[in-house]
């Protein structure tokens, strides 16, 4: 049996190279023994998955895409392309998108992560009334909630397009809805998303990576990369477990009670490591897998 290899983006600007965002993976993964080959990101997007997959030698064996975020609709697009040259990935379309989106993980983590409700809205669809989301919200009961999409959240923003203090207030509900749905435009992921709020104590996320249902690696979430908790691992375990996706990551954080949370799922192949880290013992857990 042909062992895995990885398929990286390629730089824009020049073609025959990994992007720089993922150059020192590249080769830390050859280091670890495994062929790396490219795709172009840009192509796969504009809907191009001939150009895309142009340099992937036709039956060189599966793969595990390691990446910028695609849309799932768009990953599909990629299996589909590379089963026609010969070729395949280790994470089929309906595993990513399970993996990648909200609704695809919560039911297997919702006694870990907090209460959420949420509603399908496509890129161009017109709006619905703002009603909606008073009555979405009701599901979740009084108290803050975070607004997010099925992927990602703009935290950032915290005050402006993230965090509602108080979800029975449609007003102020309507309005951080609206200014998130504003900011996120074409880039809005499958819909709107609304979390009940929990408190967690300072000291940065955990992201735990996990291949085939087991912990690998526990690293800093990159946006706090001198920070790595050390979450409790064991009912989260039987989580993704359940789940059934062969590689992903779950960002853990404490809360202010003493209770270890799951604050968002993600497929492997998108998640990011700490700045620094460039993934080769992670690379050689996938290679044994």
């Amino acid at each position: 049996m042909t062992p895995p290899g990885f398929l990286f983006c390629s730089d824009p600007l020049g073609p025959r190279r990994p992007d720089p965002g993922f150059a020192g993976e590249a080769a830390a993964a050859r280091r670890a023994g495994a062929r790396a080959g490219l795709i172009d990101h840009d192509a796969l997007l504009a809907g191009d998955t001939e150009t895309a997959v142009g340099r992937v030698r036709r039956d060189s064996g599966p793969y595990w895409y390691r990446g910028w975020m695609i849309p799932p609709d768009r990953y599909a697009d990629l299996e589909r392309a590379l089963l026609a040259r010969g070729c395949s990935l280790l994470t089929g379309s309906s595993a990513y998108r399970t993996a990648h989106e909200l609704p695809g993980w919560y039911e297997a983590f919702a006694q870990l992560t907090p209460r959420s409700v949420w509603r399908a809205l496509s890129v161009g669809e017109a709006l619905p009334d703002p009603s909606v989301w008073s009555d979405l919200a009701g599901g979740l009961g009084p108290g803050p909630g975070i607004v997010k999409d099925f992927v990602k959240s703009r935290k950032h923003e915290w005050h402006e397009a993230c965090f509602v203090p108080e979800l029975s207030e449609p007003e102020r509900l309507r309005g951080v809805v609206g200014r998130f749905l504003e900011l996120q435009g074409e880039f809005l992921a499958g819909g709107v998303v609304l979390r009940a709020y929990e408190p967690f104590v300072p000291g940065g996320e955990a992201r735990v990576w996990w291949v085939d249902g087991e912990p690998v690696r526990v690293t800093a979430h990159p946006d706090t990369p001198g920070l790595v908790p050390a979450p409790a691992l064991d009912a989260v375990g039987e989580a993704v477990r359940a789940l059934g996706c062969r590689w992903v990551t779950t960002d853990m954080a404490l809360r202010e009670d003493g209770g270890w949370r799951v604050v968002e799922v993600g497929d492997g192949q998108v998640s990011g490591l700490p700045a620094g880290d460039d993934g080769e013992g992670l690379f050689g857990a996938l290679l044994d897998g």
